[in-house]
């Protein structure tokens, strides 16, 4: 892994795993998502990754209109580099996925790496009513739905974005998504320095075990060389082991309400922003120092806020 003299953090601000009601601060609306990402950049994140949600139910949408209600306003009150999700949610279909990213020509857009299983329905028996008739029925069907990235829906994000000039944050749930990740660099649909990010403990994908990181590690490390940057996140109560493990082996990581609810054990974190100043805290005990907007741009070689479509 080539060595960044910065740690990036990444926030992710709402996502599509979590629903309304297992949290009051998790960001809803436009307003809510784009102040809680400019927070999160204030407290220190230098990419913030964004999905959209139907302000009155929560649930999550690929639809342009609500990014645009977003990205805007982001971009007045912030340096921040924009991260716009192409997972979506696992029920949507390639084409709705890929949507905001092909209108607004983001520096940086996320890309799964692999179909999988993506198991959110243990969730359920943490919870004993839901706000919404939606939550219950969408955390169940994941118990029997295939997260579906083929070849050929990686291909089409890839080839479609070419021309906007968008790199990706590759996201890797296990092994073989980084040779599926060297394949694409192989085709040329994928160029140095790529950004892995390295995702622990979802249902489906890789371990939360020191050895899981350790051996993430190990295979980027001999699949890349000096040609990617790693980063980690954590699912849940794993988030804090995760990133701290990344840290001393190098790397860069990413927290937010997207991938863990909570501050620590019993107090679930009251916005982006916490959780960012949580990492951040625990990067500079370790004599780390953490990067810029502009730092990110210049060690994941982005094109730059000037040439996005918001």
């Amino acid at each position: 892994m080539a060595q960044a003299s910065k740690v990036i953090i990444t926030c992710a601000i709402t996502g599509s795993i979590h629903t309304p009601s297992m949290s009051p601060w998790l960001p809803i609306t436009p307003e809510q998502i784009a102040q809680s990402a400019i927070d999160a950049a204030a407290a220190g994140a230098a990419i913030v990754h964004l999905h959209a949600r139907d302000p009155q139910t929560g649930i999550p949408r690929q639809d342009p209109a609500l990014f645009e209600q977003i990205l805007p306003r982001i971009k007045e009150a912030s340096d921040v580099v924009v991260n716009i999700t192409t997972g979506g949610a696992p029920s949507m279909s390639v084409e709705e996925r890929l949507l905001p990213a092909l209108r607004f020509k983001p520096e940086i857009a996320s890309l799964n790496m692999g179909s999988m299983n993506f198991g959110m329905y243990e969730m359920l028996a943490r919870y004993k009513a839901f706000k919404h008739d939606w939550e219950r029925p969408y955390l169940e069907g994941t118990e029997d739905m295939i997260f579906r990235n083929t070849f050929k829906d990686i291909a089409y994000i890839l080839e479609s974005c070419r021309e906007n000039g968008t790199r990706f944050e590759i996201e890797c749930y296990d092994i073989g998504h980084l040779y599926t990740a060297a394949h694409f660099m192989d085709r040329g649909l994928l160029q140095a320095p790529i950004f892995i990010q390295s995702v622990f403990g979802i249902r489906g994908g890789i371990g939360a075990h020191p050895e899981d990181l350790a051996h993430m590690k190990r295979t980027a490390d001999r699949l890349f060389g000096n040609d990617y940057q790693w980063s980690v996140l954590g699912a849940g109560a794993r988030q804090p082991r995760v990133l701290t493990q990344g840290l001393l082996a190098g790397g860069h990581v990413r927290v937010g309400l997207e991938d863990n609810l909570w501050l620590r054990q019993g107090e679930l974190a009251k916005s982006n922003a916490e959780q960012v100043t949580s990492i951040r805290n625990i990067i500079e005990q370790l004599g780390y120092a953490i990067a810029t907007p502009g730092e990110a741009r210049d060690i994941l070689g982005l094109k730059g806020s000037a040439k996005v479509a918001f």
